[in-house]
């Protein structure tokens, strides 16, 4: 179940499965499976604070799409594991936001990643003003 970290306040922590299908033939997570988790876990996040994307694009015109990422495979996760994907807020700014994220298995750090998400209106794919009260929601201004 998706929570707010106790041990990390302020950081959101989603839970994950390994399942066959994320796997290659060694059952070791395929690295770009990864991404997904991390997708998930921002997606979640922005659910547990009452933002729906989809209600978003449709009443604003507003989405969100990832403008750069960095990450670091530090160990390998395995068929079965139980995984928290933990998401972090750095910045909020007007039309973008940075997350710090990362996927433990049992309190051991196994991906970390930095991500730039930038806001933008749906249909001219150009830079968009975030509405101030999904900024505020995010511990913006």
């Amino acid at each position: 179940m998706p929570s707010v970290n106790e041990s990390a306040p302020g950081t959101f922590s989603f839970p994950v499965r390994v399942y066959y299908e994320d796997t290659d033939t060694a059952g070791i997570v395929y690295y770009a499976n990864y991404l997904r988790y991390l997708e998930r876990g921002r997606t979640e996040w922005l659910r547990a604070l009452g933002v729906a994307q989809l209600q978003l694009a449709e009443e604003t015109g507003i989405v969100f799409a990832v403008r750069s990422l960095n990450i670091e495979y530090l160990k390998p996760a395995r068929l079965d594991d139980a995984l928290a994907v933990l998401t972090e807020l750095t910045f909020c700014g007007r039309a973008q936001i940075t997350l710090k994220q990362w996927i433990e298995r049992g309190g051991e750090a196994l991906v970390e990643a930095t991500v730039r998400i930038a806001c933008l209106n749906a249909n001219t794919l150009k830079p968009a003003a975030l509405p101030a009260g999904i900024r505020r929601k995010m511990g913006g201004t």
